[in-house]
C-alpha cells in the first residue's frame, strides 16, 4: 500500500477520535450543560447529520479542487471547530460546532475515499479502504479511550483541545505526503456531475447504501450509550469505560483488517457469517451485561463483527458507484452517517422504556435483524460484479 494512504489514515485517526469520543464523555457533558444524557446524545446525531449533508454537498463543490489543498483545508476547519467546542458554555453552540466539524470531516472523507481508491489498482479497493478505515479503528483503540481518560482527569473540554491539536500533525502529513496539483482523474475524461448524481437511481447502489446505514446505526446506537451499560449494568467504575472502548476498538481493528482482505473477492461469506453472529451478539450483550467479563468479551466481538460487516458493505458502495469517480466517496460517507445519525436517536428513545440502559443493545439487534431480512434474499445481487444485471 502506498505511503500517502497511511498519511490519509492519520487524519482519519484524528477525526475518528472525535466522532467516537462522545461515547465516554456524554455523562460529563450532560452534567456540565445541565441536560439529560439522552439530550447530550443529540451531539452524536448532530455530527452525523452534518456528515450526511456535507458528504455529497462538499464533494460536489470540491470535485474540481486540487486534492492536497482540499484535504488540508478540511483538516484545519475540523481543528477550528473543536477549539470552538472546547471554549463554549452554550449547548446549541456546541451542537453547531459539531455540525461544522462534521461538514469538514465529510468533505475530507469524501475526497480521501476517492483518493484512496485511486491510489491502488481497481481490484484492491477493499484493502485500500481497510487501510483508510484503520485510522478510525485505531482511534477507537487509542484515541477514544485516551480521550475518555483525559476527560475523566481534566474534564471533557481537554479532550476537545486534544483533538484540535491532533489535527496539526495530520495536516503536516498531508502537506508532505499528498502530491500537489490536480486529481489523478483527468478532468476531460471525468463524467459530468449530473451523470455522477444519476448513479443514485441505481437500485443496487441504493440497496448497499441502505444496508451499510442499518449496520452503522446498530453500531453507533449501542456505542453512544455504552458508558452507562458499563457503570450501571456491570457495576464497574468509570475507568472501565475506557477499557470497554479499547476492547471495542481492538475488535473493530481486527474486523476491518480481516474483512479488508476478503471484501474485494469474497464479500458474500463475510456478510453471510458476520451478519447472523452480529444479530446474536447484541441481544446476548443485553442479557449478559451484568457479568463484567462476559460483557467485555462481547464488546470486543461486536466491535469486530460490526466493522467487518460494515466495511464490506461500504466497499460494495464504492464498487457500485465506480461510474461516479468524484462522488463515490461521498455516497459511502453518507451511507455510514445516515446510520450514525439514526442509531443514537433510536437508542435514546429506548432509554425511557423498561429496558433502561440496555435498551440501545436491544435496538441494535433489531436494526441488524432488519438489515439481514433485506440482505439475505438479495445476497447474490449485493455481491455481484458490475457485469451482473440483477437489480439494475
Amino acid at each position: 500500500m502506498p505511503l500517502p494512504l497511511y498519511l490519509l489514515a492519520l487524519a482519519v485517526f484524528a477525526m475518528g477520535t472525535s466522532e467516537f469520543m462522545l461515547a465516554g464523555l456524554l455523562p460529563d457533558i450532560a452534567s456540565d450543560f445541565d441536560v439529560t444524557v439522552g439530550t447530550a446524545g443529540v451531539l452524536t446525531s448532530a455530527f452525523a447529520i452534518g456528515m450526511i449533508v456535507g458528504a455529497p454537498l462538499v464533494a460536489a463543490l470540491a470535485r474540481n479542487w486540487p486534492r492536497r489543498p482540499a484535504l488540508l483545508g478540511f483538516v484545519l476547519a475540523f481543528a477550528a471547530a473543536h477549539a470552538l467546542g472546547a471554549v463554549t458554555t452554550n449547548f446549541p453552540v456546541l451542537c453547531a460546532a459539531r455540525v461544522v466539524a462534521a461538514l469538514a470531516n465529510a468533505g475530507f472523507l469524501a475526497v480521501a475515499l476517492t483518493a484512496a481508491a485511486g491510489l491502488v489498482s481497481p481490484d484492491r479497493k477493499g484493502r485500500a479502504l481497510a487501510v483508510l478505515l484503520s485510522g478510525t479503528t485505531v482511534a477507537t483503540i487509542a484515541g477514544v479511550p485516551g480521550g475518555s481518560v483525559l476527560g475523566t482527569a481534566l474534564g471533557w473540554r481537554a479532550t476537545f483541545w486534544a483533538v484540535a491539536a491532533l489535527c496539526l500533525p495530520a495536516a503536516l502529513g498531508i502537506l508532505k505526503g499528498i502530491p500537489a496539483g490536480r486529481d489523478e482523474i483527468e478532468t476531460a475524461g471525468r463524467p459530468a456531475l449530473r451523470a455522477e448524481l444519476a448513479q443514485l437511481a441505481r437500485p443496487r447502489l441504493i440497496l448497499v447504501m441502505l444496508l451499510g446505514a442499518l449496520v452503522n446505526a446498530a453500531t453507533f446506537g449501542s456505542l453512544t450509550f455504552l458508558a452507562p451499560v458499563v457503570t450501571d449494568s456491570a457495576g464497574l467504575s468509570e475507568l472501565w469505560i475506557s477499557v470497554a472502548l479499547v476492547l471495542f476498538g481492538a475488535g473493530s481493528f481486527t474486523g476491518v483488517t480481516i474483512a479488508g482482505r476478503l471484501s474485494d473477492r469474497s464479500p458474500g461469506p463475510v456478510i453471510a457469517i458476520a451478519g447472523p453472529l452480529l444479530l446474536i451478539g447484541w441481544p446476548a450483550l443485553a442479557m449478559l451485561a451484568n457479568e463484567p467479563v462476559t460483557l467485555l468479551l462481547l464488546v470486543f466481538m461486536q466491535g469486530a463483527l460490526s466493522f467487518a460487516l460494515g466495511s464490506t458493505l461500504i466497499t460494495r458502495v464504492l464498487y457500485e458507484a465506480d461510474r461516479a469517480p468524484t462522488m463515490a466517496g461521498s455516497y459511502a460517507t453518507a451511507s455510514l452517517n445516515v446510520g450514525a445519525a439514526v442509531g443514537p436517536v433510536v437508542a435514546a428513545a429506548t432509554l425511557v422504556t423498561k429496558a433502561g440502559v440496555l435498551g440501545p443493545l436491544w435496538a441494535s439487534g433489531l436494526l441488524i435483524a432488519v438489515a439481514l431480512l433485506i440482505a439475505f434474499p438479495l445476497l447474490s445481487a449485493i455481491t455481484a460484479g458490475r457485469s451482473t444485471e440483477l437489480l439494475r
